[in-house]
Parts: structure tokens; sequence; C-alpha cells
């Protein structure tokens, strides 16, 4: 079952550190080149600085949305943007930074350290992290969480909800 954090009533304050959870979209995409063209339109809610937690098992599309999210941002083009598997981060853009992360090979908190990740925080960038649930609450709140889902062949269903503090 579904839980959101229970809303305060009028007159009361909602508990520090607990993120509002506002889903923004929802959408079931039949092919790579549609995730694509989603990540773009998904770039237009993307403000620097943001934290984006891409969540998902192998194979959702993880990867292909964050090309058209990349590209969205005018960081690079949709052919150069690659997967981080092994190198972990890749970096794209000079004026509008975008930093791809893919914590799919991370297999602790030990690791996740190593990696040098609080450094990204305090820069005027977009981080998008493939495998985000791997970050949760090792980095600053993020902005964006995107639930991704294989429905079978080429369709996916996306759902992004904004988190605010």
């Amino acid at each position: 079952m579904n839980r959101s954090p229970a809303r305060p009533g009028p007159g009361s304050e909602r508990p520090s550190g607990i993120p509002t959870v506002k889903t923004i979209a929802k959408v079931v995409t039949h092919s790579p080149e549609e995730t694509v063209a989603f990540g773009r339109d998904l770039a237009r809610e993307l403000q620097p600085p943001c934290l984006a937690l891409l969540e998902g098992e192998l194979g959702t599309g993880k990867t292909t949305l964050v090309k058209g999210i990349v590209a969205g941002l005018g960081a690079a083009r949709e052919e150069d943007v690659t997967s981080p598997s092994f190198t972990l981060v890749h970096e794209y853009g000079s004026a509008a930074k975008v930093y791809h992360v893919d914590l799919y090979r991370v297999e602790d908190a030990r690791e996740l350290a190593t990696l040098g990740l609080e450094d990204l925080e305090g820069q005027d960038a977009t981080v998008l992290v493939e495998w985000g649930e791997k970050l949760r609450g090792t980095m600053a709140a993020p902005c964006l969480r995107v639930r991704m889902e294989h429905l079978g062949s080429d369709d996916r269903r996306i759902v992004v909800e904004r988190l605010e503090t």
C-alpha cells in the first residue's frame, strides 16, 4: 500500500525533515523515443541546484530518460549521453552543469562515501542519480524522485514526484 506522510491540520506545523510529496507527472511511454521525449519535457521542471533520484529495476529505461533530460537541459546531445555504470559519474555541459551518477555497482555506504558525491551538493548543477534509492538520506533532500516500471515490451510507467521539505 502506498502511504504518504500525514498532512498537518490547520494551525499545526509539518515535522522538520519530512518531505511533502506532490506527483507532477504520471505517464506510460511505449518506445525509447517516447521516453527520451518525456525526458526532454521533464527537463523544464529541473532548476539547479537540483538532485533527482531515478528509481527502478534494471532495464526500466533510466539511462534512456536521462538522455532526454540532459538534451532538454542543453548540456549534451542525446547520442553523447551514456550510462556511467563503470565510471559511476559523467559530467555534461559547461555553462549549465549536469552530473549523471549511476549507483548500480555501489554495494554499501563505505563505497558510496568514496565517490565524493557530497562535493556536488554545493554546486549550481543538476544531479541525476540512477539507482537513487541507494542514496536516500545521505545527501541534501532531492527535488525530484522519478519512479520507473517496466510494463512489458517497450512500455514504461514513469511517475515523477516533487519533494519539498
